[in-house]
């Protein structure tokens, strides 16, 4: 009787050990190495946002997707930089495997965190005189990306203004001068405004409850007005579209985006797609190329976009040779 028990729960065993293998065996390959990115953003808003999309765009397009092999952490300060600062150690502390900023706070703030983790930008003006860089074409460190300068950028949305609206003389500038790349944009953009012939008048803000209150001082005492590349005002834009729909002031600013948005005119690019070309570098990285070889890329190409209904609103005439080469919206 004991005899046959034993031999009772040793068969019992050796079915159970063969269930075991089996289920091994039947659930598949081994799995894929999850990949773990974390994505930092200093504030949300349409360019920013589109630059993102396109950087995850640019990974599922090469096999990285979010439930299969890729486990994404994004986390956006909302314009405070002590939410940016304690965004960034926390997704240092985490080890992700690459971490994509958007937007120059956001990479100097991750930078400051981390000498190992391969870091990526994207949206940054000026990456060198950032100090996220050593230099454009030799990045050198752990970092490298994607910036949306173009060098005719400013050039040509100044020159636009000329031509829009011939008999300005002042053009009023709204930034944060507590934003580096703004601080840029706006040296950038006083020269070409200078070589137009024509005056800067500038006003500065910290936050974007200031922005409105910005505009309205610029009311009787400017022609135009131009937003630069600074998010604090980006992401406040529609109280800068009040004041100047209101008052008639055509209003420039430095990127499409903006336009889709109200104000009337920019030679922009496309932030998707230099998400996307920021996302093809992290496929790189990830399949073992360090970013320290990856040249820092710069937009293609420029387009002029127009917004019909912001002209109606600014007191802009348009006529067809005016607009014969420009992307229009707002219709």
């Amino acid at each position: 009787m004991k005899k046959s028990l034993a031999i009772v729960l040793m068969g019992v065993l050796l079915l159970l050990s063969a269930c075991g293998g089996g289920s091994k065996e039947t659930s598949g390959e081994k799995k894929e190495k999850e990949v773990k990115i974390g994505i930092t953003q200093i504030v949300e808003h349409p360019s920013l946002d589109a630059a993102r999309e396109g950087f995850i765009a640019a990974l599922k397009d090469a096999g990285y997707e979010e439930g299969k092999n890729l486990k994404l952490d994004y986390q956006n300060a909302q314009g405070d930089m002590n939410t940016n600062l304690s965004i960034a150690q926390k997704l240092v502390s985490d080890k992700n495997d690459l971490i994509l900023a958007i937007a120059t706070p956001s990479a100097q703030a991750v930078l400051k965190n981390t000498k190992e983790i391969p870091v990526l930008f994207t949206a940054i003006t000026d990456p060198v005189g950032a100090q996220l860089v050593k230099s454009i074409e030799k990045p050198g460190g752990n970092s490298t990306g994607t910036s949306d300068t173009h060098p005719d950028a400013i050039k040509n949305t100044i020159a636009a203004i000329k031509k829009f609206v011939p008999n300005a003389k002042k053009v009023g500038i709204i930034y944060n001068n507590g934003e580096p790349n703004s601080v840029v944009n706006v040296k950038n953009a006083k020269k070409a405004i200078e070589a137009e012939g024509l005056e800067a008048v500038e006003t500065t803000i910290t936050a974007g409850s200031e922005v409105k209150q910005a505009a309205e001082s610029l009311v009787g005492r400017v022609d135009v007005l131009y937003i630069p590349k600074d998010n604090t005002v980006v992401a406040a834009l529609e109280s800068v579209i009040t004041v100047a729909n209101a008052k008639d002031i055509p209003t420039f600013v430095g990127e499409g985006d903006s336009v889709k948005r109200g104000a009337f005119a920019s030679y922009g690019l496309n932030y998707h797609d230099l998400g996307y070309s920021t996302g093809k570098m992290a496929v790189e990285i990830l399949k073992g190329k360090k970013p320290s070889e990856i040249p820092v890329g710069f937009p293609e190409k420029l387009e002029l976009v127009i917004n019909k209904k912001a002209a109606a609103e600014e007191g802009i005439t348009l006529t067809e040779d005016l607009i014969k080469d420009a992307k229009i919206v707002g219709e």
